[in-house]
């Protein structure tokens, strides 16, 4: 028998990347009964609390937070809006009642938007809308709600779904209200009253035994591996035994070390949690995602979370370099290991392969995102890698060979239309739709992974900077064909030593390069892009002879261009089948997969005579 559970309220907060939902989640936490924390403790964004998501503005990991509001008690689950994280989405659609969805007044809704929604209707939930950012100078409320209701329809939402909720809200400053007046506006309690009103409590069974289910993972120093979900029925007690019902369906007697439950931003250590809550426990080391708790005399396991298959590859190895253990505190391939496992842990999107070299493992994600966050991680705790180029994962289906499809959107400047059409073009890309709306273009694409890779250089570089891209995994399809060669030439360093201005000043008539005046460089470094589809070598550390002869250009200064800056995705982006990437703390560098010109030499020929 069920009944609903009136005093608990959980919602997950979903919006596309970059729609104020981390600012809003703020201002609900900051407005709660039970806030307590100064104002200069907290900084900017609470639930933004990772480094990384600081910097780049985006949600990475779900969080869970806890607010009371006129009695009642408010879990919210802050989810990721990029597509590659989009797996741990799905997951958290089994932890919640209800949804609010946010939608930027000026954009509307936008391509993640959608494939949370489906996620959210699919699963029933009632969800209220936020139309956020309604300060902005260029806002068009109005146009927003008639673009959202509209993709209600398109993913095929119920009569009641469609007829949802509306609040109108400016996140940074803290205020929402029932109508697009700004002026009208105080604070959060209409959205506050919003979430009361239409969210519906949890149902809990009366009947059946404890049940729990895993939907999140994280690690503590002090208690081990934590696992979040939901409780479905029962109590769960500090020092309990339970019983742990694996994805295989097997069953093994464990104890609880610790209860979690959550107050505003904290995880607090509690007696019990009753059904209907959000609850972490520590204890039981092995738990995965979309496992069961269960009661010990009588276990009922719920039906697991499937988990999304990883679509890209690529090889972590230990640095090579002449300069490995210069610059990093782990460099060994036991320190690899260890990381690479640990990650494991609570990332269960992530798999992790050995190869036939000690030293190198085949590590897979959702998507060169997911892949460069693990890797940027680690080179922060002080690792030292190297990378290969990220590859795609190809299946086989009904004896044909598949590939992973995503859809990918832009916005860019009318003029730059027709050059986004051709680069898709060149890719295998096809045309779903396109709109010009107040001189933006707006195109939609659907194209295999494989032509999305190296291809964030080549869109910033053809828009000049003024555009926008987001991507979405689909599904896989049959293979596509081949993708026509684009091989990219590099400026390959001849010697090791110290770059200086002369050297460089004679190599950028190559091409443009990656490294300043000053800089160590080895045998086989890249320091630039040859503008021709072949490697040349070049020696940057030489300097000018000094004679007493004037030449017969003297006077004529030579300006040195500023190079191009290689962060960690950009240099993922260029690198070739035949060139890793080197991380450490300190740097990013490209290099040559072989260092000298003999050894890339016989690798070129072992490869021709193999085919």
């Amino acid at each position: 028998m069920e009944k609903t559970r009136d005093d608990i309220r959980n919602i997950a907060i979903i919006a596309h990347v970059d729609h104020g939902k981390t600012t809003l989640v703020d201002a609900l936490l900051k407005q709660s009964e039970n806030f307590r924390l100064k104002a200069d403790e907290t900084g900017d964004l609470m639930m933004d609390s990772n480094e990384l998501e600081r910097e780049r503005g985006i949600t990475i990991f779900s969080k869970n937070a806890s607010i009371h509001y006129k009695g009642l008690k408010i879990n919210i689950v802050d989810t990721p809006g990029h597509a590659d994280f989009g797996g741990e989405v799905e997951r958290i659609m089994r932890m919640v009642d209800g949804v609010l969805l946010l939608v930027d007044a000026k954009e509307g809704p936008m391509p993640q938007t959608k494939f949370v929604l489906r996620k959210a209707i699919q699963a029933g939930h009632k969800v209220i809308v936020v139309v956020n950012k309604i300060d902005k100078p260029d806002a068009r409320p109005m146009w927003a709600l008639d673009q959202t209701f509209d993709l209600f329809i398109e993913l095929g939402a119920s009569d009641e779904q469609s007829n949802f909720p509306v609040i109108y809200a400016a996140g940074a400053q803290g205020k929402a209200g029932l109508t697009a007046d700004l002026s009208t506006m105080t604070d959060v309690v209409p959205l506050f009253d919003a979430i009361v009103k239409y969210i519906p409590g949890p149902k809990i069974s009366e009947t059946n035994p404890l049940q729990m289910l895993t939907v999140s993972l994280f690690y503590d120093n002090y208690k081990g591996k934590i696992a979040v979900g939901r409780l479905y029925a029962g109590t769960l007690k500090k020092g309990a035994q339970v019983m742990h019902v694996n994805r295989k369906g097997e069953m093994k007697k464990m104890q609880i070390s610790s209860v979690l439950g959550f107050e505003g931003m904290k995880r607090v250590d509690v007696e019990s949690v009753g059904a209907g809550d959000i609850v972490g426990i520590a204890g039981i080391d092995d738990v995965s995602i979309g496992e069961t708790i269960t009661d010990i005399e009588n276990p009922m396991p719920l039906p697991p979370i499937t988990i999304d298959e990883p679509t890209i590859k690529m090889v972590f190895g230990v640095n090579t370099s002449p300069f490995t253990g210069k610059e990093g505190q782990y460099s060994t391939s036991r320190n690899l290991r260890e990381r690479l496992q640990h990650e494991l842990e609570t990332d269960v999107a992530l798999s992790v392969t050995p190869t036939d070299s000690p030293d190198k493992w085949t590590v897979a994600g959702r998507g060169e995102l997911h892949l460069s966050i693990i890797i940027e991680k680690m080179r922060r705790e002080g690792y030292e890698l190297e990378v290969s180029k990220p590859q795609v994962i190809f299946r086989e289906h009904e004896g044909k060979k598949t590939e992973p499809i995503e859809l990918v959107s832009f916005e860019v400047p009318e003029e730059f239309g027709g050059t986004i059409i051709e680069m898709m073009g060149r890719r295998l890309g096809a045309m779903k739709d396109m709109r010009v709306d107040r001189g933006t273009t707006h195109m939609d694409f659907t194209v295999p992974t494989r032509g999305l890779i190296g291809i964030r250089n080549a869109f910033l570089t053809s828009t000049k900077g003024k555009g926008i891209m987001n991507s979405l995994f689909l599904g896989y399809e049959q293979y596509k064909g081949d993708l026509p060669a684009e091989p990219h030439g590099s400026l390959v360093s001849s010697e090791s030593g110290v770059s200086n201005s002369y050297g460089l000043i004679t190599a950028q008539g190559r091409g443009p390069l990656f490294i300043g005046p000053a800089v160590e460089v080895y045998e086989g470094m890249v320091i630039g892009q040859n503008a021709k589809a072949d490697d040349i070598l070049v020696n940057i550390c030489r300097t000018k002879e000094l004679t007493n002869f004037r030449t017969k250009n003297f006077g004529i200064q030579e300006t040195l261009d500023v190079p191009r800056e290689m962060g960690l995705e950009d240099a993922l982006d260029y690198i070739g089948d035949d060139e890793l990437v080197e991380v450490t703390p300190k740097n990013i560098r490209i290099r040559k997969t072989y260092l000298k010109e003999s050894d890339r030499k016989k690798a070129e020929r072992d490869a021709k005579g193999t085919k």
